[in-house]
């Protein structure tokens, strides 16, 4: 057991032993004489007797630090002692039954094993009832070096309050009268009058609360190392399983690695070097785990790291180039094997036996998914599929294909069963009218629907050829298309969003699924007004927060966000983008088997717009480019700049769009650049732009539900750029009418702003830091005004925008003119010339 700090000068515990006979260790009273003796050592320095008496006087104020620091440690030596006897002595006296009901009287939490109940005894009893924890009412526990929550925050969260100094009541241990125990009463007796010691869990030991695993042959005995982790609070366990970290030599990664090195591995246990064990004790301070990796990128043929664990560069290798498992309500999930065999999701009375959850408790550092389903294969062989388990670690999940054979009833009552025993909700009132419940620590459905995720439906990169040679197109549109109906674009957007899960459909949500986001952030945006700024109860707020969307949208790197920033960045351009994706995997439906009928002509049929490439020697083009050089500004990544080139460029015209003949009968028309991800082109040109999801007070989102578009290429580039890898992209232009009247704004509007903007539909400046040469604009065809100029500094340097932003209300006065496809291009690349 770990010690504590004790305050009192008499030693509760050997009182009470005293009592019963018992007399103190014979080393113990030998330490207390030669305390009070005073004793200490000659000096070997021969000094003249004024000088010693010099020293004499001297000698209380030098040693006064140094008598101070070894009472001090002396009290903590004692303090261990003490309390590690009493865990002895009321191991030996008390029953765990007894246990519980001392828990239970001074109403402490009596429920778990005995590995549960009795440390929480032992503490309570020693230091004090604990009170309850202050920002959900539930109870305390010791876990390591700090003291944690056990209680939840909602139905979405568990608490996340943890301290090292939590609050306890003061009066004596309450125990019941049928604990009848003469060790228990005479210890009461004693405290009778005492305050309880204060409990310092940083002096319990560098490696307290720690249970180490040692692999391998090491450079010294696994003895010697075992004997250092304990003598510092540490426990060494010779399993893998539940250990906080596997302690190994760097060589283990060279030789293969041992049967607990490897097993790590799977795990996603630390795996660190020898040396963190000898730092951290003549360092006096437990090492961070990750200074002393040895095995993140080591992975054993056949076994792999948790994605989240892996570098988002080597993450993005992974899920971008792995196989979706599960596209929809109606596909068979990979990993069964049973697709092979002509298997199919049952489905009966209207239901489709097929069901996926997840969950996601950053408190309890949980993000968890769940697949069920009952797969037909041929001889009316009904098999159930079942795998639970970390998200994006399939080595750890809990996996298992169970042959029902004719025994339908039987398999399909086993369906409901873990359905109910996943989520706590009963299955049919789900799946006939999605209704549901989210209960504390269990799943939440992620309701697919009856299509093809894009990722699995979207034409292959092995098939982009043969789907253009097929395509009865004119070859340029058949460039576009090619590109939007690839599954290249969308796999890219989610990778880049860390949506990219394998194992679920997002490509494939209900259009309930995806409202339900939506009402949940708007939802989100009214109660991040009045949240709490700091301290117990913001951090509980946001991890609610956290855990709800990433439960909803799963993703292997979930974290807690804070801040209207990230609700814009990762929840409602999140929601934007997988919304857009969705439309995308309707419109494309399933061509993964087959190009030899046109899916491309098919797609662009269903898109319901005219799509023609403007050719470069025309005054559009002239244009066009023109507008582009003068107001870009180079895209930077990291310390890398690139530039753009334009590739080719598209006259659109949609049936979902108000036509130009319409758009130029309006007043104040302006050509402006609309920046928009690839994977969000086709929504656009089928069903033309969207308003924002809602007004959040940061760029991007701070005019509420417009269309925002701006006169600098530079801003719609940013969207556009997709990646280093990946460098082509578009970017729109369309025309835009602000009304009769515009409002220019420098500054963040604020939401009544915003709400009588949105109702009066009107038309919206926001000033950049920069701006267009007003000087350099001009006048395209029918009045359209086109604010192509050099970018120069405004008079309102201290906005929230870098470049001027342009909101429109009405979504009847934006058209669609143009796609200019462009190239980003790495400006400082250094070519190094072959020798």
């Amino acid at each position: 057991m770990v010690c504590a700090v004790v305050h009192e000068t008499r030693s509760r515990t050997l009182a009470a032993s005293q009592e019963e006979g018992k007399a103190a260790p014979k080393k113990q009273k030998t330490e207390s004489k030669e305390q009070e003796g005073g004793q200490q050592a000659p000096s070997k320095n021969k000094k003249t007797a004024d000088n010693e008496e010099h020293d004499g006087e001297q000698e209380p104020s030098k040693n006064k630090k140094l008598k101070a620091e070894e009472s001090d440690l002396n009290g903590k030596a004692t303090a261990v002692k003490e309390f590690s006897e009493f865990c002895k002595a009321i191991r030996e006296h008390l029953t765990i039954e007894d246990m519980r009901k001392i828990l239970q009287a001074n109403e402490q939490d009596a429920s778990g094993s005995e590995d549960a109940v009795v440390p929480r005894c032992e503490d309570v009893m020693f230091y004090g009832p604990l009170d309850k924890c202050p920002v959900c009412g539930g109870q305390l526990e010791c876990k390591g070096l700090e003291y944690k929550c056990t209680g939840t925050h909602s139905e979405w969260a568990c608490c996340s309050f943890s301290t090292n100094n939590p609050s306890r009541r003061g009066g004596p241990i309450k125990v019941p009268d049928d604990v009848k125990n003469d060790f228990v009463r005479k210890w009461l007796k004693q405290q009778e009058g005492n305050k309880y010691p204060k409990r310092n869990l940083d002096d319990e030991g560098i490696f307290s609360g720690m249970m180490i695993a040692l692999s391998g042959r090491m450079s010294r005995s696994h003895g010697y190392f075992k004997e250092q982790i304990m003598k510092h609070g540490g426990k060494v366990n010779n399993s893998v399983i539940g250990v906080t970290c596997v302690v190994a030599s760097p060589a283990e990664r060279h030789q293969g690695g041992s049967g607990g090195f490897a097993e790590a591995l799977e795990r996603g246990t630390p795996v660190v070097s020898e040396n963190w064990i000898i730092d951290s004790v003549q360092k006096k301070e437990k090492q961070p785990l990750a200074a002393y990796d040895i095995a993140s990128d080591v992975v054993p043929e056949g076994r792999g790291l948790p994605l989240g664990n892996l570098d988002p560069t080597e993450e993005a290798i992974e899920t971008l180039a792995a196989e979706l498992k599960l596209a929809g309500k109606r596909a068979v999930h990979k990993d069964s094997k049973l697709e092979k065999d002509g298997g199919h999701i049952y489905e009966k009375d209207g239901i489709i036996y097929n069901c996926a959850f997840s969950m996601c408790d950053l408190g309890g550092d949980i993000n968890q998914l769940c697949i069920m389903q009952l797969i037909m294969v041929p001889e009316n062989h009904l098999h159930l599929y079942y795998k639970k388990g970390p998200i994006g670690h399939d080595q750890m999940a809990e996996e298992r294909v169970e042959d029902f054979g004719s025994r339908f009833n039987d398999a399909i009552k086993e369906f409901v069963r873990l359905f109910e025993e996943v989520t706590g909700n009963e299955f049919e009132p789900w799946e006939r009218e999605k209704k549901f419940k989210k209960k504390c620590m269990k799943m939440y459905p992620l309701d697919m629907d009856d299509g093809v995720d894009v990722r699995h439906g979207g034409v292959a990169l092995r098939q982009l050829g043969a789907a253009a040679a097929h395509c009865k197109l004119d070859p340029s549109v058949t460039f576009i298309m090619k590109q939007l109906c690839s599954q290249e674009i969308y796999r890219y957007a989610l990778t880049e969003m860390g949506h990219d899960v394998p194992d679920l459909p997002i490509g494939m949500l209900t259009d309930l699924h995806l409202k339900r986001g939506e009402k949940t952030l708007l939802e989100w945006k009214q109660d991040v007004e009045s949240a709490p700024e700091s301290g117990p109860a913001a951090d509980a707020f946001w991890m609610e927060i956290s855990n709800k969307w990433f439960t909803l949208f799963p993703t292997t790197r979930p974290y807690t966000m804070k801040g209207y920033e990230h609700i814009a960045d990762n929840v409602a351009s999140g929601l934007e983008t997988v919304r857009d994706i969705n439309v995308a995997s309707r419109l494309i439906g399933d061509v993964f088997g087959s190009t030899l009928d046109d899916p491309l002509s098919q797609c662009y049929k269903k898109l319901g717009c005219s799509i023609n490439r403007v050719v470069e020697d025309s005054e559009d083009y002239k244009m066009i480019l023109k507008y582009l050089e003068k107001t870009y500004e180079p895209v930077k990544v990291g310390d890398v700049v690139y530039s753009a080139t334009v590739e080719r460029i598209y006259a659109v015209e949609s049936s979902a769009l108000p036509s130009y003949d319409e758009i130029k009968k309006l007043p104040n028309k302006v050509l402006l650049w609309c920046g928009t991800r690839s994977s969000n082109l086709l929504r656009h040109l089928r069903d033309g732009f969207v308003p924002a999801v809602c007004h959040i007070p940061v760029p991007g989102y701070m005019f509420g539900k417009a269309i925002v578009c701006s006169d600098a290429a530079a801003e719609a580039a940013r969207y556009g750029f997709t990646a280093v890898d990946r460098p082509e992209g578009y970017l729109v232009l369309a025309v835009a009418s602000l009304g009769k009247e515009i409002q220019e704004i420098t500054g963040t509007p604020g939401s009544e702003d915003v709400k009588r903007m949105e109702e009066k539909k009107m038309g919206v400046k926001g000033v950049g830091r920069k701006t267009t040469d007003p000087s350099e604009h001009f006048t395209w065809r029918d009045g359209v005004t086109v604010p192509c100029g050099k970018l120069v500094p405004s008079t309102n340097k201290d906005g929230p925008l870098e470049y001027n932003e342009y909101a429109v209300y009405d979504p009847k006065q934006v058209s669609i003119a143009f796609l200019v496809g462009v190239k980003y291009e790495e400006q400082n690349m250094e070519v190094v010339p072959d020798e």
